[in-house]
């Protein structure tokens, strides 16, 4: 009798450990991705290129008097003074300490502690940057910073910005919530410097950066890229943000719940090539 109620427990254990390997822990999703933005040469490459890139074209679309990068640029933009737009976090300055707070911690985005990341104003410059915007400057190319960090830790951002080497200019840092008609969405930002300047180059890490994107599907956003392939690495620069952004917000469904429903969409959106079981 002892020895069947010893195999019954074994096999209540072993079933319980079987359970408890199925349960899947979701707050290191972005562990591997920050590791590779703080770690990896090939990211620091990826950025210098496309500003060694970008800093190449300059003088051509300087003296193109014709060149625009904004959707938002109206035809008559012969007689504007230049400028260059930038989006700030993950395209000129690096906020992967943040996320590796949020992987120690187990602990996803909050606004409050953003911002007082954001008040620290240690962030770093992202290779390449500071070289672009300084020798833009040179050129007499005014350059633009639309952030969506909030008005309120404006001064914090155009702080952190100056002590990391970058040129900015009154106004030149233009945030959400800025203006009472300057929401999430870049556009009508960008409409305010294409009013008054010719928009050289567009540096971003997300779609919306460059074009108007929210809210639609994968297959949409994929149509867009290639609708303004004549821009990359020309006129427009991207830059990797594998921890977040629009890319991550259109691979829901909209009908998640939980944690654990929004990790089983992230998994059905992978593709293996294999035959469906």
């Amino acid at each position: 009798m002892k020895q069947i109620i010893a195999g019954l427990s074994l096999i209540f254990l072993f079933s319980s450990c079987q359970t408890a390997e199925v349960v899947t822990d979701t707050s290191n999703n972005t562990l591997y991705s920050t590791l590779w933005i703080q770690t990896a040469a090939e990211y620091e490459a990826l950025t210098t290129q496309a500003y060694n890139t970008s800093a190449r074209l300059l003088p051509v679309a300087l003296e193109d008097s014709t060149w625009s990068a904004s959707l938002e640029q109206g035809e008559m933009v012969r007689n504007l003074p230049a400028a260059i737009i930038l989006d700030v976090d993950e395209t000129v300055l690096d906020n992967s300490y943040y996320e590796a707070r949020g992987i120690i911690d187990k602990a996803g985005y909050q606004t409050d502690t953003w911002n007082a990341w954001v008040r620290e104003m240690e962030a770093e410059a992202i290779k390449g940057a500071v070289t672009l915007t300084n020798m833009a400057e040179e050129m007499g190319i005014a350059v633009f910073y639309i952030t969506n960090r909030s008005a309120d830790v404006q001064s914090a951002t155009e702080q952190n910005l100056r002590e990391q080497g970058f040129p900015v200019a009154e106004n030149a840092v233009m945030s959400n919530g800025g203006q009472p008609e300057w929401t999430s969405a870049k556009t009508a930002r960008r409409q305010v410097v294409a009013d008054d300047h010719r928009v050289l180059m567009l540096f971003g890490d997300d779609l919306n950066d460059f074009v108007p994107a929210r809210g639609i599907s994968i297959d949409q956003r994929k149509q867009l890229v290639e609708e303004h392939s004549d821009k990359w690495g020309y006129k427009w620069f991207v830059f990797p943000n594998p921890n977040y952004g629009s890319w991550e917000r259109a691979l829901y469904t909209g009908d998640e719940g939980s944690a654990e429903d929004d990790q089983q969409t992230r998994l059905d959106r992978l593709k293996t090539k294999r035959e469906q079981q």
